[in-house]
């Protein structure tokens, strides 16, 4: 008797049914029979059966011929193929292709039958059927008799079930990816703590890490997977929002990727050696994986994957660190992640060849972008199609390398750069910009008059800096956390942030017209005290009837829950020529944020004099004198003069030698000269 199929069934009992008259004489054997005996050899190609590389279905009627394709739509070929059997079978190591002509997925993942396809006989695609008609497989029995093998599913034992399902476990791993939006505002330890005292599933987060402004993390089980993905917004923060999860498919973290062996780093360290071009200083990795000497010594390096691509530019540092050509051409590279530490490891590298890879956005290039390459090959990388014309393209990847000769070998122009190769120390910033000595004495003075009213506590006083038409608004940057919990909270309800503020109707209403709405809205805002020593003015805009300058600075609140707390600000300011302090404002934005380090350190280190509605107390006839001489001498207004001499009780001696040390160390304001 000659069998058709390949291999044994595995996990079914094999009969061989004699003709109908016979059958009553038929036994099946027993399971450790079944073990124990040879499996049939495979029938012979060409001779009526199916050939070991033929998946053709067969016709209906006559001899050896498969004529027609097999049909696309529900069918074995179609179906969930992948059972037990089949996997034991591979795992032996006996020939037998699955229909799908692989066996095993590119992630590890196994197709496993559903419980209604273990119960069904299993479809062996290069066994016997009933249907077909060759005559001479049909004639291969005993005395010319029928033989048809079948396959009987029997019952597993113990043992085959422990290795079923400790292979099922093995081959079935999933990596899943959680995110958490706005995860970086949160803690580690207290994040973690409440998903896993939270989770029905006991988990262990692998490769835990913050990117921008998410957190994230990898588990392996889709027990827990599923089990987080039940806790999205079942956690609140301290602010009041539902931390959420997403939960999503991903490849292993690189932490539990597999490294090379010691041996086979060896061996990749001999192929590399003889693909290097000393004369050229040239290494060629074209199509690494497919390496005669790494196939042959079973080593898979795949370059897409970050341990090989470690390995390589390790071996590349302590070898040949003087590396001007590298060649990466077809190895599927889809991110350049794993390339970012090139730049370090080959620090003369001119020539990098990117040929057919899978590389779809230019701004991969920006992860190698540190070196100072002059010829670059991507030619056959989908990011190619992703420009309307040459000019663009050339463009975009110069943007990263600007030095580059030679892209997709054709010649470039020459660059135009600016080869800075020695750090250089950049200017320091300049101060307030007026235009004309004019304009800073009419601005300053303003300034002057303005904040002295604001800050004094009572701002009715504004009514006559500003036209009847004014407008005016408030602007605060946007708050991701809970606006009641922020610290610009006060001036959360008032700002008309247009960025984030879609409804025009509220816009409208947030801005404020006429000089009545506005000076009561100024009022409602919290009690200051500015540092008119921190202020930059710049003059923006000038004509004869209009005038345009921005205030930057820094300014404390003096009462309220916020008390002392320093904020910066920026003001804008259109004004027309008028009133009493020769300008009237029209347009007014006030835009206030939080104040940074070094603002904060620097601010009010030298207390301007505290605008006050009180009068001022009566001098006597000597200090009057003092005053008068001071002022003359230190050609300062009066009010500074006197706060001049205040702070040093005053010691007119005293108070010449810290003007003195003040005014040459630049920290004296251009107000304190205005008379």
């Amino acid at each position: 008797m000659r069998s058709v199929s390949g291999s044994e069934p595995s996990g079914g009992i094999v009969a061989y049914f004699p003709p109908l008259g016979q059958l009553a004489r038929l036994s099946f054997p027993s399971p450790a029979q079944q073990r124990r005996a040879e499996p049939p050899p495979m029938a012979e190609e060409g001779k009526g059966g199916y050939s070991e590389h033929d998946d053709r279905v067969g016709s209906a009627g006559g001899g050896g011929g498969f004529a027609g394709r097999r049909r696309k739509g529900r069918g074995p070929f179609r179906g969930k193929m992948y059972s037990e059997g089949n996997h034991r079978s591979w795992s032996r190591g006996v020939a037998g292709p699955s229909p799908s002509g692989q066996l095993e997925e590119s992630d590890g993942d196994v197709l496993m039958s559903d419980a209604h396809d273990s119960l069904r006989t299993r479809y062996a695609p290069y066994g016997s059927r009933l249907n077909r008609r060759g005559d001479d497989w049909h004639s291969r029995g005993r005395g010319g008799a029928t033989n048809i093998h079948v396959t009987v599913k029997r019952d597993l034992t113990p043992q085959d079930r422990s290795d079923s399902a400790s292979r099922s476990s093995s081959s079935r791993r999933r990596w899943y990816k959680v995110t958490i939006p706005y995860g970086k505002k949160y803690d580690k330890s207290w994040l973690l703590s409440s998903l896993q005292n939270l989770s029905s599933v006991p988990f262990t987060p692998v490769e835990f890490h913050y990117d921008q402004s998410r957190a994230y993390f990898y588990i392996e089980d889709m027990a827990t997977a599923n089990a987080l993905k039940q806790l999205s917004r079942k956690i609140t923060d301290r602010d009041n929002y539902k931390v959420v999860l997403i939960v999503n498919h991903s490849s292993p973290p690189q932490s539990v990727q597999k490294e090379l062996k010691p041996e086979e780093i060896e061996q990749l360290k001999l192929t590399m050696s003889k693909r290097y071009d000393g004369s050229q200083q040239a290494l060629d990795l074209k199509s690494l994986r497919t390496d005669p000497d790494l196939v042959a010594q079973n080593i898979d390096v795949v370059l897409n994957r970050r341990n090989c691509m470690q390995a390589v530019l390790q071996i590349i540092e302590e070898n040949i660190p003087e590396l001007l050509s590298l060649n990466l051409t077809s190895n599927k590279l889809y991110q350049l992640d794993d390339l970012a530490e090139l730049a370090q490891k080959a620090t003369n590298l001119k020539i990098l060849n990117l040929t057919r890879n899978e590389l779809k956005s230019e701004c991969e290039l920006d992860k190698v972008k540190g070196l100072k390459l002059e010829e670059l090959w991507l030619d056959g990388n989908p990011l190619c199609n992703n420009f309307r014309d040459q000019s663009s393209y050339v463009s975009s990847i110069r943007l990263r390398f600007p030095k580059l000769l030679r892209l997709d070998g054709h010649e470039l122009p020459p660059p135009i750069v600016f080869d800075v190769e020695t750090p250089t120390t950049l200017p320091p910033c300049k101060g307030s910009y007026f235009g004309s000595d004019d304009l800073k004495v009419l601005v300053l003075r303003f300034l002057q008059q303005y904040y002295s009213v604001y800050d004094s506590g009572d701002r009715q006083g504004l009514l006559d800096a500003y036209h009847d038409g004014a407008c005016c608004s408030l602007s605060i940057p946007f708050l991701s956390q809970n606006p009641s919990r922020s610290i610009l909270s006060e001036y959360f309800k008032g700002s008309r942030n247009v960025k984030r503020l879609k409804d025009p109707t509220l816009r409208f209403k947030l801005l404020k017209h006429t000089r009545l709405n506005v000076v009561a809205f100024l009022n409602e805002l919290p009690k200051t005290q500015h540092d008119v020593n921190s202020f930059v003015v710049d003059v923006c805009a000038q004509t004869n009837t209009l005038l345009c300058f921005a205030v930057h600075g820094v300014f404390k609140e003096v009462d309220g829950k916020s008390r002392d707390m320093v904020r910066g600000f920026t003001r804008m300011f259109i004004a027309v020529p008028a009133g009493i302090t020769g300008l009237c404002i029209v347009n007014d934005q006030l835009f206030v944020r939080k104040a940074n380090t070094e603002e904060i350190r620097k601010a009010f280190v030298m207390p301007a004099p505290t605008p006050s509605s009180s009068p001022v107390p009566t001098l006597s006839a000597e200090q009057q004198e003092m005053l008068q001489a001071f002022a003359m001498q230190s050609g300062m207004n009066v009010e500074w003069s006197q706060k001049c001499l205040q702070d040093n009780d005053w010691d007119y001696s005293q108070a010449a030698q810290v003007f003195t040390q003040l005014k040459t160390e630049g920290k004296i304001p251009d107000v304190a000269f205005l008379k």
